[in-house]
Order: structure tokens, then C-alpha cells, then sequence
């Protein structure tokens, strides 16, 4: 993409100077020389380094996932179902990507973590406000979670996700919309609540997913929406076996269980029943 891809050396071998003098430069566009320069290691270990990366890139494709659900959310919610298909696509190769960073982070041994570990005292990737927002919006809510945030301006953001409806409360308002007999309480209720899966739910999956052709659109949300999952789980996985690798079953810096909590974050499920009408169809 010439447009967000720029060389010293053109097609023809020739040496290309750029002087934009004044102009929108590719790093003044991109703050590269912010982005560049926050990496801050606590120590002289040669590891850090790539420990910290990992992290602040995770964050920057954390960051354009809520962003990407948050706008397919508002598009859900105006019946625009195609804009809305394609951002959860995006979300699910963004997993993808968040996914693969694990296998970087694997590279790092025990010994070499360990010669820095000590240094990053009570910060634990437990503390990403934005992985909070985006399963709150997603809908893992757990009030609780949101505690560790304190005070903070990340707290007030955090809270305000916990509040919103999630993907899949419009998913229902889709359905109910259609003609489908969904309980009014799981149409208007405390957002803030972990929603309980029902078998009238389930009853109208069924029936989208037993007459594709006249329930399209919504058969199309329910893939996309199992897509996200799938691909959530997979990087849920990764993680794990990531952390087992390299710290066995310690505690994790942030107080955690370390592997033994991230096993419990595996049976957790966002859209319930487009797993279990799997068996009843």
C-alpha cells in the first residue's frame, strides 16, 4: 500500500530523498518518535525489551477492537447489518494477531524472565483496562473485575463499559425484532449484570439457524458472533500455555492464580447459547 508504506529506494534502485519541509510527514502522521520512545526497560536484561512491546502492541490492537465493536454495536443498533458483519471480521483477525504475539513472548525462557521479574513488582496484565472494556462489551460482566482499577480515570471508563448493553443483548433485541418470542427481561435489565442464558433464547437460534435462507442476516450475526468467540478463546488458550511455560504455576505479579486463573477464564462463555443450540439442532 503506497499510501501508508514509504521506501529510500524506488522500483528502479534509485536512492529517493523525501524533504516534506513543513509538511505531514509518515512520522509526524504516526508520533513515531512518541510510540518509539516509550519503551522504558527497569533493567539492562536484553528480554525486557521485547516483554514490553509485546504488551504495548497487545494494548494498540486491544485499543482498535473496542473500537471496532463499539461501532458495529451502533450499527447493530440501526439495523445496518453489513458494516456491522465486517467489523466483527476485523475483530477476529485482530484475535488473530493478539493470538500469534504469544508465540513471540514463548521465545523467553524461564531463566531470562526471571532475571527481571522481581522489577515489575504488582503490574500484571490483570491491570489492562482495555481487555476489561472490551469483554464487558462483549458480555463477560463481572463487576468485581473492575475494582482493580481504583480511582482512576481507566476505573471511570471501566465502569461506564460495565453499564452499556453488549454485543449480544442487541443480538437478542435482533431477534425479538424479528418475530421471535425473546423474555422481556433479557431485553431491558441491568446491563451491569452477567447475562443468564434461557431456553427461549436457544429456541429462536434454533430456528434461525433451521431456515437459513429466510433468517439470513441473523444466521450471518450468530457465525460472526461465534467467530469472535472462537478466536477470543483461542488467544484465552495461548495465554495460558504461554504463562505455564515460562512461570510454571506461580502467582501472577498481580496477585493472581497465574495458569490456575487463566484455566477458569477458558469455560467462560460471552454468547451461551450459540454454543448449545450446537447440540440441539
Amino acid at each position: 500500500m503506497t499510501d501508508s508504506i514509504s521506501t529510500s529506494v524506488d522500483l528502479s534502485g534509485e536512492d529517493v530523498h523525501w524533504s516534506p519541509e513543513g509538511g505531514l510527514s509518515y512520522g509526524k502522521y504516526l508520533r513515531l518518535d512518541d510510540v518509539l520512545n516509550a519503551q522504558d526497560p527497569l533493567t539492562a536484561e536484553h528480554d525486557e525489551m521485547m516483554f514490553i512491546i509485546i504488551h504495548q502492541a497487545s494494548e494498540l490492537w486491544l485499543k482498535l477492537c473496542v473500537h471496532e465493536l463499539d461501532a458495529a454495536i451502533e450499527c447493530l443498533q440501526k439495523g445496518e447489518f453489513g458494516p456491522a458483519f465486517k467489523m466483527l471480521s476485523r475483530i477476529a483477525r485482530i484475535q488473530e494477531q493478539l493470538t500469534q504475539s504469544w508465540s513471540i513472548l514463548a521465545t523467553m525462557t524461564p531463566a531470562d524472565y526471571l532475571k527481571f521479574r522481581d522489577k515489575l513488582g504488582q503490574s500484571s496484565g490483570f491491570q489492562s483496562y482495555q481487555y476489561r472494556m472490551l469483554e464487558y462489551r462483549l458480555g463477560n460482566k463481572n463487576a468485581a473485575m473492575a475494582r482493580v482499577h481504583g480511582k482512576t480515570d481507566a476505573a471511570i471508563a471501566v465502569s461506564k463499559y460495565l453499564n452499556l448493553p453488549s454485543i449480544y443483548d442487541e443480538a437478542l433485541k435482533q431477534l425479538a425484532y424479528a418475530g421471535f418470542d425473546i423474555p422481556a427481561d433479557r431485553l431491558d435489565r441491568d446491563w451491569s449484570k452477567p447475562y443468564q442464558p434461557c431456553a427461549e433464547v436457544e429456541a429462536a437460534w434454533k430456528a434461525v439457524y433451521s431456515d437459513t435462507e429466510k433468517y439470513w442476516a441473523l444466521y450471518e450475526l450468530a457465525e460472526k458472533l461465534v467467530d469472535v468467540e472462537h478466536k477470543f478463546q483461542q488467544w484465552r488458550f495461548n495465554h495460558m500455555k504461554t504463562v505455564e511455560r515460562i512461570i510454571g504455576y506461580r502467582r501472577g505479579t498481580g496477585g493472581t492464580g497465574g495458569v490456575s486463573y487463566l484455566v477458569k477464564a477458558l469455560d467462560l462463555r460471552f454468547f451461551p447459547e450459540l454454543w448449545t443450540v450446537r447440540t440441539s439442532l
